[in-house]
Order: structure tokens, then C-alpha cells, then sequence
């Protein structure tokens, strides 16, 4: 792929309270797009970190012991194994970068 990609563009439509989908591979990794605006269940991935970067809104990651709150422009590492959850009051967009094989819903 090489064409300009405009997460306003393709956000326009979603009206779901979570949708997450993949704008474009690298190598063995995926870059996936989400809008979300509720909880997400708690999860962990066994295969793959996670990475998050907030696009628009507030993104609250929730770990056992504590939970970090990210503004736009933050971002977060979740390493492999580590018992998480994502949430948001708000609309929310953030691109999640992980690999390929990860499943989003979690292991």
C-alpha cells in the first residue's frame, strides 16, 4: 500500500461503541485503527505486545495495580502476559500496533 490514509476519513461512519479494524500491515505487524467509547473486558495477549496512540479523546488502560489515562498524543506500551483492559467516557480513536497473529479480544 502506498497511498495517504486520513483516520478522520475513515472514522466518519463508525457509529458503534467499540470498532477496531486494520489500515495496514508492516512486516509481521499490524496497525490497526479503533473507536471506542465504553469498557472493554479484561484480557491479556500472550503472543504479542501492544501498542497504544491516541488519536483523539481520553484512553483510560487499566492494569491490576493501577490505571493510566491518556490524552491525544500519549501513548502506552502493554507488554505481552500483563492482565489489561481499555476504556473510554468519550469517543475515542487511537491507532493499536501489534503483530499480526495477535487476537484483539485476547488470548
Amino acid at each position: 500500500m502506498t497511498k495517504k490514509l486520513d483516520y478522520k476519513e475513515l472514522t466518519k461512519d463508525v457509529t458503534d461503541d467499540w470498532k477496531n479494524f486494520p489500515i495496514c500491515e508492516i512486516n509481521d505487524h499490524l496497525v490497526r485503527l479503533s473507536v471506542i467509547q465504553k469498557d472493554f473486558h479484561w484480557h491479556k495477549h500472550e503472543k504479542s505486545d501492544e501498542f497504544f496512540f491516541v488519536i483523539e479523546g481520553e484512553l483510560y488502560v487499566d492494569f491490576e495495580d493501577k490505571t493510566e489515562t491518556l490524552a491525544s498524543g500519549q501513548m502506552i506500551k502493554v507488554a505481552k502476559n500483563i492482565l489489561h483492559r481499555t476504556r473510554s467516557k468519550k469517543r475515542t480513536k487511537l491507532l493499536c500496533f501489534e503483530t499480526i497473529d495477535n487476537d484483539v479480544t485476547g488470548d
